[in-house]
């Protein structure tokens, strides 16, 4: 049977009336140590407060070095000090409870948690998993929608503050908690890595939604890998972090170029590179290296203010199909079927670019799309086309958007010679950091099986993809987040040094010991 024992600052906080275990104050605890001399009792640690060096620390401290067991830990204690602390446990924290609003429970802005047991119904697996990663008699958990995973702050309760029918709530909970198995907590790797995804909360059309950051989140924390959203205006705060993700539109002229460039001055490793930015981000390059690589494209031109417009049709045919060099999502293009027609997109197109692509319009129903990493085939997708539209996103006079819809399959049931082009052409662009990323690669086909005759464009990012069927996403940050272990182990150069904390071997390194961040061993 075990042996436990309930410590409190005041006889008024927990009485010997209200609970059938030895109740003792912690001044004696602390200065007694003989008292449980061939014992190894079971504390609760019900003090006042946790505070760094307060006398329910030093009461959970002192326990720890007695061999007794204890709740709270001092671990958890400064852990639930900062949410920088225990930050790696949120995404688990957040799936459940996205799996009780599933399920109806109610909305509510704060969860009172007593030995596991939830306050308020519905919420009894999100109360376990919090209980489950701080082994703490009282908790009360923030439940913020604005925040990372819905979880705003978690916060220890102490037992003295419980008034009325909480009180008693917290009573019961303890009795049965203490009538039962006690299992051991979660052991809480801390995070190796700090990656920066750098995103625009303002993008309208950008490369990932809030919900795919979130779930990069998700498998980054169970990898060791810190992920923390950043944005423009944080470009003096990126040598706080190991590694940068852009998920914006990449441009040379704007501020993802500057990041990448200032993350590879600090020798960070980056996706994307600003050499394949360069390359990703520029139709006539594009143009150049894969008709120089053999792989098919439509028939295209390069244009500037000197060409003869009108000899444009007799090469390339009728419609034909404008765009800016570094254009995307569909902008900044112009399908004409008339030299006038042509003539007014062109001269649009180049008050702001010295050159511009004319290509000819190939009909297709649907775009292959093949993500590549490190040189091998991930997923595809099918895009379709926008309804009643050329394209797969239709821009609206309005500034409105439409998309066509979209299927994800397993790589081995994409056409062969689509794959095939897809790796041929990322490899011809670059791939983040060395040789870590390959770039997306868009493959214009009309029917899958058919030989790739149409167009290889290039893109960097695939949002539908990476949220369909396959769950692609979790496979991708899997393998993007152990290579980009391995890269930053490679690009710091200084050897790890190991610690043996409790049974658990962490990796350490100097630079990921950051005060400001709640880094520390």
């Amino acid at each position: 049977m075990t042996d436990w024992v309930v410590l409190v600052e005041s006889a008024n906080d927990i009485s010997q009336a209200e609970t059938p275990h030895k109740v003792l104050k912690v001044s004696d605890y602390i200065t007694k140590p003989a008292l449980f001399s061939g014992r190894r009792p079971y504390i609760l640690n019900l003090c006042r407060s946790y505070g760094y060096q307060s006398e329910g620390y030093y009461a959970s401290l002192l326990a720890e070095a007695r061999g007794h067991r204890v709740s709270p830990s001092v671990q958890t204690m400064v852990e639930l000090s900062a949410k920088g602390l225990y930050r790696h446990a949120l995404p688990d924290l957040g799936e459940r409870l996205r799996e009780a609003r599933a399920k109806g429970a109610p909305e509510i802005e704060r969860l009172f948690v007593a030995f596991s047991k939830p306050e308020t119904p519905g919420y009894e697996r999100l109360a376990r998993e919090v209980s489950d990663w701080f082994r703490v008699p009282a908790l009360e958990v923030e439940l913020d929608p604005k925040s990372p995973h819905g979880i705003g702050r978690v916060r220890m309760v102490p037992p003295h503050k419980l008034k009325g029918e909480r009180r008693d709530f917290f009573l019961e909970a303890m009795q049965a908690y203490t009538s039962g198995r006690i299992s051991e907590p979660k052991s809480k790797a801390p995070a190796k890595w700090a990656l920066a995804v750098l995103v625009d909360p303002h993008e309208k059309t950008a490369p990932s939604k809030p919900s795919s950051i979130k779930r990069l989140a998700d498998v980054a924390a169970k990898m060791g890998v810190e992920v923390e959203t950043i944005e423009p205006s944080d470009l003096t705060s990126l040598a706080e972090f190991d590694a940068l993700f852009i998920r914006a539109t990449t441009q040379i002229d704007n501020y993802t170029y500057k990041f990448a460039r200032r993350a590879e001055q600090e020798g960070m490793p980056v996706i994307d590179d600003t050499q394949s930015m360069i390359r990703c981000t520029n139709k006539v390059f594009l143009k150049e290296i894969l008709e120089k690589a053999g792989l098919p494209i439509p028939h295209t031109l390069i244009l500037d203010e000197k060409s003869d417009l009108a000899a444009v049709f007799e090469t390339l045919g009728n419609p034909v199909v404008l765009k800016t060099p570094d254009g995307s999502f569909g902008t900044n293009m112009v399908k004409a079927r008339s030299l006038e027609e042509l003539r007014a997109g062109a001269k649009q197109m180049f008050k702001d670019t010295a050159l511009i692509i004319a290509q000819e319009f190939i009909p297709t129903k649907f775009d292959w799309r093949i993500g590549v990493l490190n040189g091998e085939p991930l997923y595809a997708c099918q895009y379709r086309m926008a309804r009643g539209h050329w394209q797969i996103v239709k821009h609206g006079p309005d500034g409105k958007t439409s998309e066509g819809g979209f299927t994800t399959f397993p790589v081995e049931d994409a056409p062969p010679d689509v794959v095939d082009a897809a790796v041929r052409g990322a490899r011809l662009i670059g791939d983040g950091f060395g040789d870590l990323l390959a770039p997306i690669a868009d493959i214009h086909a009309v029917k899958p099986g058919e030989p790739v005759q149409q167009a290889v464009a290039v893109a960097v990012g695939d949002e539908n993809a990476l949220t369909a069927g396959h769950d692609p996403l979790r496979a991708l940050a899997s393998r993007e987040l152990t290579q980009i272990g391995r890269r930053m182990e490679k690009a710091l150069a200084v050897p790890l040094r190991q610690f043996v904390i409790g049974q658990h071997l962490v990796s350490f390194h100097r630079r990921w010991f950051r005060p400001s961040r709640g880094r520390h061993i």
